[in-house]
Formats: structure tokens, sequence, C-alpha cells
């Protein structure tokens, strides 16, 4: 067997046997003030983190973020940049064995009203350098931390 049809059969052997990386969305949201929001939540074994999910099939990327915040927050998202582009791989901080390709946002949004849904415990809108005192699930630490080291967020590509 060459090489291309080795690698053909271990692929097709693996996703037949383990499921595929699921892509998300999630976003860290600015409000008008500058704070930013993080919602505790039991799935990250209740670190603190940001609002985000599955991306639907034949869903784009935008709508299943503002689906999401919808969702989960109530918000309404105003403005989208792009952020980094992460992988969570059976990450010790998600309750169950998980393979996450993380698509990360910065957002901005007018209102700082919050309706939770059963996917979080709590909420806080803090100064986003006091959020790195918080535990925090490390998609979310590194995302706050890009997010710091690019000022002016004009300066990202919006999506």
């Amino acid at each position: 067997m060459g090489t291309f049809a080795a690698a053909r059969t271990a692929y097709a052997k693996a996703v037949t046997t383990h499921p595929t990386p699921l892509a998300t969305v999630g976003a860290l949201v600015r409000a008008p003030d500058s704070r930013v929001l993080l919602v505790q939540t039991h799935k990250w074994r209740d670190t603190w983190g940001v609002p985000g999910g599955k991306i639907g099939y034949g869903e784009t990327i935008r709508a299943a973020l503002q689906r999401e915040f919808l969702e989960e927050t109530g918000l309404t998202l105003d403005k989208i940049y792009w952020g980094p582009v992460q992988e969570a791989v059976r990450s010790p901080e998600f309750y169950r064995d998980a393979h996450f390709i993380l698509l990360n946002f910065i957002v901005l949004t007018a209102h700082t009203q919050v309706s939770l849904n059963d996917e979080a415990q709590a909420h806080v809108w803090i100064p986003p350098e006091d959020a790195l005192t918080m535990n925090l699930n490390t998609p979310t630490r590194r995302l706050l931390q890009f997010y710091l080291a690019h000022q002016p967020l004009e300066q990202l590509l919006c999506l």
C-alpha cells in the first residue's frame, strides 16, 4: 500500500473510532465602559470563561456567534473583531473528553443587562486587568491576554 493510501486508511479508521473535533465560537464582550463579561460554568469545572458554543452545520460563524450570545446571555453584538484561533484537546478543565477548535472574537455591545440561561451559573462585568486575577479557564486567559495586547481594537479585522 502506498504512503497516501496508508494515510487515508489510518485517517478513515480514526474518524470511525473517534469523534471529529468540534468547531466552536466564543467571544470576549466589551461594554461601553470597557468592562468585559465573564461567565462561570460547570462545563469548565466552575472556572470563569466567555460565552460561546458549537457552530451548527450550515450555520455561518457570525450567525453561530450571534445565536450563542442571544441564547446564553440575551445580549446582541454590535461590532465583531477576530481574535485568536485556539485548540482545546482533551482539556482536563472541560467536564468531558472533547476536542475543540475555538474561533475566538472580541465583540462590542451597547447593552450590559445579562440574562443567563442554564449553561452558566454566574456572570460578572469586570475591568479586563482585574479579570486576569480570576480563576479563568486556559482558553479565556489566552483570549484576555490577546485582547490586552491588541489595543486599540481597530487594528484587528472585523468579521
